[in-house]
């Protein structure tokens, strides 16, 4: 309970720092009622109403308290602080450090807190006060314990669940028998003779026929889209943490600040921070240039290996302050009532502990491969994710727009930094431990490759993503039995080892059949080998599912211009297969290589 003196104190401080917007004092504590009805801070409603910067507002408040001020800390000061857990680094207000001799204490207060400093000073304190706004104090803790937030970013999987970590479990001889095991059978489906092709077709028909069922099956199965949904009032919505991982983005800040603006959510109930690498000085700078705004708070995550986007994120993550937290990358524009709608659904559904948006191809006319890629996407989002989900099999999340509880999230230990696809390997880990994954029937359009060189870059990472993870989580097949059951294990084994061992083998077999029906000799049909018409069979089958797909999915997605182009998606499966070489290479010499896709260089803007 505050006395007059004090609530007249905090009126009159409301005056200055918000000068010449508040009219008198009558309307400085019609300002203080709304923050504290809202359970917001008073200096960030201020901010947030009357658009100014925390950094302006902080000034202006030490100056009425007669304290020091600073814009920034500075860098490498021996901070005097200990924590017993990073994640009470996300509610510390103020620590001690020693400048020039000197013991003083940056602080970043609330509006009462900075009162009570100023009466401190009025009593001839004799300890150094200097306030900070809240993204310096930020940047320094970061700085003093970014050995201890490495560390933890890349250990916490595999101290919480040693059995399904890329650091632990991708062992050198792991890869080498996973290699060869592909080599095998890849080698004994092409080169087996006609009269022994009869035993392979138990194989043939895990490889081709059953996922091609799955997805001939989940375009038939009616699309669950929750209707007349409460949604919830500005009220009742909780604080949402957007991670967003930046490597050499400069050029993207602008488009992304716009597009995080844009979203339907309260500003006073987001927590959106920039995660940007050390090694981006240009990137960190363009995201500094838009910390005025309140809703900003940049992560700068040290020079340590791996360098990975997972790892970045889980530096973060005990930083996090959401109820709800949701990555976007870098070229990311999602629905504006994305979040609402998250937050909503997650209120209506208390079982359910992540939720997946769907990615939308948005500049999907620039190229043959973006039209492709916005085809498959179409498929893999629209269809065939929302199938899984309803089948409760283990679902694959995506990249991007991937809504989590953030208690669920700590609890699976976050993502694997070591693991290139930490999308896939996380949505795996979710359903082992019997997490429950839905669909928010929400879009998140964002930008594909337009020319070939960076496609077969991305490709290249998730095709050695997905050995990672079939490694990782086969390497203790009886903890994997007993975490998922028989259902999922067998969907697991047949989905993600199809995807594995197709991609290769459609291209070998494309280059075999166009050699023979191409070659002078053999003009025609009736000199190919039998076998040929065996493997034709089921590569055909496994290209008829896949397609329908696409067709379905363009056409739900209204994009009728690229179906003229379906026939040429076996071109497209070919460069996965040449993809697929490389990640074999990449997993042995460099299993841990991140290649960065460069986003802007569409022309969509």
């Amino acid at each position: 309970m505050q006395s007059l003196s004090e609530e007249k104190t905090i009126q009159q401080l409301v005056s200055y720092v918000i000068a010449p917007h508040c009219k008198n004092i009558k309307h400085a504590d019609k300002i203080i009622q709304v923050a504290s009805d809202k359970n917001i801070d008073l200096f960030k409603y201020l901010a947030i109403k009357y658009n100014l910067s925390l950094v302006l507002i902080f000034k202006r408040a030490a100056k009425y308290c007669n304290l020091a001020f600073s814009e920034i800390i500075p860098r490498n000061l021996k901070i005097d602080l200990e924590i017993d857990q990073l994640k009470q680094l996300k509610s510390i207000k103020s620590f001690g450090a020693n400048v020039l001799g000197k013991q003083v204490i940056f602080t970043s207060p609330s509006a009462i807190d900075m009162l009570k400093l100023k009466q401190q000073i009025a009593l001839k304190s004799p300890t150094y006060i200097c306030i900070v706004p809240p993204n310096a104090l930020l940047e320094a803790l970061i700085e003093s314990f970014s050995n201890e937030m490495s560390d933890e970013a890349r250990q916490r999987l595999a101290r919480r669940w040693p059995y399904a970590s890329a650091h632990l479990d991708l062992s050198y001889p792991s890869r080498i028998i996973f290699l060869l095991v592909v080599f095998s059978l890849i080698s004994i489906i092409t080169f087996t003779p006609l009269s022994m092709t009869i035993y392979l077709l138990p194989l043939l028909s895990i490889l081709f026929l059953i996922p091609a069922w799955f997805r001939i099956s989940a375009i038939f199965m009616p699309l669950y889209e929750p209707k007349n949904q409460k949604m919830l009032c500005d009220d009742e919505l909780p604080i949402y943490s957007v991670l967003i991982p930046l490597r050499d983005e400069a050029q993207m800040i602008p488009q992304l600040a716009k597009a995080m603006r844009a979203l339907d959510y309260p500003s006073y109930k987001l927590d959106i921070k920039f995660i940007v690498e050390s090694t981006s000085p240009k990137t960190i700078q363009a995201v500094r240039e838009i910390l005025d705004d309140t809703r900003f708070e940049l992560i700068i995550v040290p020079k340590s290996p791996p360098h990975t986007k997972p790892k970045a994120l889980d530096f973060a993550l005990p930083l996090v302050r959401g109820k709800h937290l949701v990555i976007y990358d870098a070229e990311d524009i999602p629905e504006q009532d994305q979040l609402r709608k998250s937050a909503s659904f997650f209120a209506s559904n208390l079982s359910v502990d992540c939720i997946q948006a769907e990615l939308v191809i948005d500049n999907d006319d620039e190229s043959w491969l973006t039209a492709l890629f916005c085809a498959e996407y179409s498929g893999l989002f629209g269809i065939m994710l929302p199938a899984l989900s309803r089948w409760k099999f283990p679902m694959p999340l995506g990249g991007t727009s991937n809504h989590f509880r953030t208690s669920s999230l700590l609890e699976v230990g976050g993502w694997d930094a070591f693991n290139v696809t930490e999308d896939a390997d996380l949505g795996l880990r979710f359903s082992r431990l019997r997490y429950s994954t839905g669909i928010l029937h929400s879009k998140t359009y964002e930008e594909a490759p337009i020319t070939l060189k960076p496609w077969i870059r991305q490709r290249t990472r998730w095709m050695k993503g997905w050995m990672q993870t079939f490694i990782v989580h086969n390497r203790h097949v009886s903890h994997f039995l007993a975490d998922a059951g028989w259902k999922k294990f067998l969907a697991f084994q047949i989905y993600v080892g199809s995807l594995i061992i197709s991609a290769p083998l459609h291209t070998i077999f494309l280059i075999i059949l166009t050699y023979r029906f191409t070659e002078a000799d053999n003009l025609g049909l009736q000199n190919i080998e039998g076998w040929l018409f065996v493997h034709l069979f089921f590569l055909l089958a496994g290209y008829s599912a896949t397609i329908l797909h696409s067709i379905v999915g363009l056409i739900r997605l209204k994009k009728y211009k690229h179906l003229w182009l379906i026939p040429t998606l076996p071109i497209y499966w070919a460069l996965s297969g040449i993809a697929s070489i490389f990640a074999a290479y990449e997993l042995m010499v460099k299993p841990y290589f991140w290649a960065k896709t460069s986003h802007g260089i569409t022309k969509r803007n």
